[in-house]
């Protein structure tokens, strides 16, 4: 009887504190703490790469071309000189392949 109270407490205890420290919340507002565009799409004005994560060595996902329009995720600020954006091509969920690439990282 005793173990089972104190397996149960213990359990409650982790399913109430433990969430807490997950990062499902937390982090996903620090990341977006600097709006670039107070608009959520944007333009592009000239043929872009989408990289697959945010620096310049990485594998380069495909080239946007001019006219394209993306919908701003989040951003992330590495320097004064270097905001990289996490964008969403528009796209047909219901008639386009389900392979085809549609999130990624371009540099502003």
């Amino acid at each position: 009887m005793n173990h089972n109270l104190l397996r149960n407490f213990c359990l409650i205890t982790f399913a109430l504190i433990a969430p807490i420290t997950l990062p499902a919340g937390g982090i996903q507002k620090s990341l977006n703490q600097n709006n670039y565009p107070n608009t959520k799409e944007i333009i592009l004005n000239s043929n872009t790469s989408l990289y697959s994560v945010p620096e310049i060595n990485a594998n380069k996902l495909l080239v946007l071309d001019i006219g394209t329009t993306l919908t701003v995720l989040r951003n992330w600020k590495v320097s004064e000189n270097e905001i990289w954006v996490r964008v969403e091509l528009a796209s047909n969920k219901l008639l386009d392949n389900p392979n085809r690439i549609t999130k990624g990282w371009i540099k502003m």
